[in-house]
């Protein structure tokens, strides 16, 4: 009489050994046929395997993703700051361009014209904002000088760049609270920058 060997103490017989194996042979091979025909067929070549592709679309992917989150908080940011200052939204519009200087990817966001916003919060305080682009930006020395010329003292400045344009706000208030702001000729003297 023989006795077949039993699972005792946690160890496996040969037997089951052999058919745990071929089963996650089998679902390892469905797995690797489902991640292959995720795959479109221009991102995977013959002679590469089924898993360097994927390895390389996914990073493919993910680059594509960053760069759209990277575009999509640019976009939200310049949104956010023209939405709240009131201030219409210039006209951006992508064009190609090509050359060795051209930005990568070859696309380029046209000129808009510089926008220059004063708002008074009351007869002591006030804020600038200005957008201009970064290859024609505005000189914020004048900026402070005229500010301080009206008798304003900086309290915060601040700057962000969004595409190829420049954000600035300027928070001032009355270097004399009874003397005060007038902001009608400091937004006249920061168009004439402009």
């Amino acid at each position: 009489m023989e006795m077949k060997a039993r699972v005792t103490g946690g160890t496996a017989s040969p037997m089951e050994k052999k058919r745990s194996e071929r089963e996650r042979r089998q679902r390892m091979k469905a797995l690797c046929e489902k991640l292959a025909s995720l795959i479109p067929k221009e991102h995977s070549p013959h002679a590469l395997g089924s898993l360097d592709a994927a390895a390389s679309y996914i990073k493919k992917l993910k680059e594509r993703v960053d760069d759209l989150q990277h575009k999509k908080a640019s976009a939200q940011a310049m949104a956010t700051l023209l939405g709240v200052s009131g201030i219409s939204t210039p006209t951006i519009t992508a064009t190609k361009s090509s050359g060795a200087g051209s930005p990568e990817g070859g696309k380029k966001l046209e000129a808009a014209p510089r926008v220059v916003e004063v708002r008074q919060y009351d007869d002591a305080s006030m804020e600038v904002r200005l957008i201009c682009s970064t290859e024609r930006p505005i000189k914020l020395h004048e900026v402070v000088t005229i500010l301080e010329e009206e008798g304003a003292v900086i309290i915060n400045a601040n700057y962000f760049v969004a595409f190829d344009r420049i954000f600035y706000t300027i928070h001032s208030r009355a270097f004399s609270t009874r003397i005060g702001i007038d902001v009608s000729r400091i937004s006249e003297r920061m168009r004439a920058l402009v």
